[in-house]
């Protein structure tokens, strides 16, 4: 499998926790999504992927974009170290966070977004960045109660075993501090991303562990 990815985008570092949770072997080509206008932009990389983001993950020579139908795809295909609880409301409540981070969070927050706001709608810096901190704590708190009410005690979410939700959770939170949000408030999710960190895992999967982060 070749994942091509960039190491500060928080979608492909979701997809790179979820190979690693299931141990399966992968090899990155990185595309910055700064350098040469957007290395994503490219032509080869825009028939890989016309919607011309990062991740896009290669298996069996097939492509497949978007990082949660990535991830469910290693579910389905890779079913060893399971990315989903067992029983199926459980299974529906991990989804339901991924995808809070993903579809309600992330977007609102994410490179072209905050480029759009720069270079076409002139909004300046700190406006941007304002506009970064209400999104992801409005997001961050709805995530805080709904974890809470699920989690009972345990390590991780469901149990004694990260997968979808913390794959999810783990990058918004890196890039959270990265625009100096405060999380405070989310000492749940502060909590679990503790124990997440503890295992290579996640530490594999870091911005700053990956090679086009020099």
């Amino acid at each position: 499998m070749i994942l091509y990815s960039y190491f500060r985008s928080s979608a492909a570092y979701r997809v790179r926790i979820g190979l690693n949770l299931k141990g399966l072997d992968y090899a990155i080509e990185p595309v910055h999504l700064l350098k040469d206008g957007g290395q994503q932009h490219q032509p080869d990389y825009a028939q890989l992927n016309p919607a011309e983001l990062v991740p896009t993950l290669l298996d069996g020579g097939q492509a497949i974009t978007q990082s949660l139908a990535i991830l469910e795809y290693l579910e389905e295909r890779y079913p060893q170290a399971p990315l989903l609880p067992q029983d199926a409301m459980q299974r529906a409540w991990a989804r339901s966070m991924a995808l809070a981070v993903a579809c309600d969070i992330h977007p609102l927050n994410n490179l072209r977004v905050l480029q759009y706001l720069k270079r076409e709608l002139q909004v300046e810096e700190e406006a941007r960045n304002s506009w970064y901190r209400h999104w992801v704590a409005a997001g961050l708190q709805g995530l805080e109660t709904l974890v809470r009410r699920h989690r009972d005690g345990r390590h991780f979410i469901f149990g004694d075993q990260p997968g979808m939700a913390e794959a999810c959770l783990i990058p918004q939170l890196f890039n959270a501090r990265r625009l100096e949000c405060d999380l405070a408030p989310y000492p749940t999710l502060l909590a679990i991303e503790e124990k997440c960190l503890e295992l290579s895992a996640f530490q594999e999967a870091a911005p700053e562990r990956q090679a086009d982060a020099a």
